[in-house]
């Protein structure tokens, strides 16, 4: 019901006025959002810096014009010179999603971004990180795993998302579960249809922990993104029962969200690492979020309060 409205609220001038100049609704983002640029995600990413690991996301996507594209590329660029300058190579990557890039370019659109996340994965790997492709709506899978295997030949610590939602992903999870391959396992934020995805919670926590364990039971390295207490510990017991140590595998969360429980898993030993977003995008990353899934207006909420 709330899903019309809030898209075209993301895309409203008048609403985006009013948005930013509501105090709770710019302390809910603060909270999730590390900064609108460089300047101000770097501190952020220098404390997680101290006992975790981060992935920064400089927020834009669905780009359709390509000095954007080129832009969103010139600021990764410029991230990752800082990181390095900071000495923060071996504690930072990037996530970067392929539609900011250049895939929905009506003209060469994959092949653009595919050259750009070179750029993106050699900047990278100048100062000794990587580069983690972010997955978006069920009609992109094919394009942005068709571009990350293009991607891997060159840089081949590139990782990849899956959302466990999708009805497929078991099944790509044990595409790329072998040697070398990194993935990053959500359960998925988007509002798809029940002939692609699951949609009843269950369903998708069972769903999460079959592809979880084809993962673990694999050669890659799995990221288990989730802020799940229950599938952070399954994650944990199937990390043991395939003899897993910890430099094999880690959690990752968002920023902003469960920060003691982030703070215990690394204190634990454990590689925890923090999705960090930042940008002057925020407002239409935000409003996006919630059209996706309105309950995740709740959430946050919920969040902030927790943390007030």
């Amino acid at each position: 019901m709330l899903r019309k409205p809030l898209l075209l609220a993301a895309r409203s001038a008048a609403c985006r006025r009013i948005v930013e100049r509501t105090p709770l609704t710019r302390a809910m983002v603060h909270r999730f959002v590390a900064g609108e640029d460089l300047d101000s995600a770097l501190p952020a990413v220098r404390d997680l810096a101290g006992d975790r690991l981060v992935t920064l996301d400089f927020l834009g996507e669905d780009t359709r014009d390509l000095a954007q594209a080129e832009a969103t590329v010139r600021a990764y660029e410029e991230l990752l010179a800082a990181l390095g300058e900071a000495g923060l190579g071996d504690r930072a990557e990037v996530s970067v999603k392929l539609s900011a890039v250049g895939q929905f370019l009506d003209r060469d659109g994959e092949k653009t971004a595919l050259e750009n996340a070179r750029r993106i994965a050699g900047a990278a790997a100048a100062i000794g990180t990587t580069v983690t492709l972010d997955m978006e709506d069920h009609t992109t899978t094919d394009s942005t795993l068709g571009i990350l295997r293009e991607l891997r030949e060159d840089f081949p610590s590139a990782g990849a998302v899956l959302q466990a939602y999708l009805r497929r992903t078991e099944a790509d999870c044990r595409d790329l579960s072998g040697a070398g391959s990194r993935v990053r396992l959500c359960k998925g934020a988007y509002d798809e249809p029940e002939s692609v995805a699951f949609r009843d919670k269950h369903e998708v926590d069972r769903a999460y922990v079959r592809a979880l364990r084809v993962l673990m039971e694999g050669e890659g390295y799995p990221m288990v993104a989730s802020h799940d207490p229950r599938m952070i510990a399954i994650a944990g017991e199937l990390a043991a029962a395939n003899g897993r140590g910890a430099d094999d595998h880690e959690y990752q969360m968002l920023y902003g969200i469960r920060d003691e429980e982030q703070v215990r898993l690394a204190g634990e030993g454990k590689r925890m690492r923090v999705y960090v977003p930042y940008g002057t995008e925020w407002y239409g990353y935000y409003m996006r979020r919630l059209a996706e899934r309105p309950a995740n207006m709740l959430f946050f909420a919920r969040s902030l309060i927790t943390r007030n």
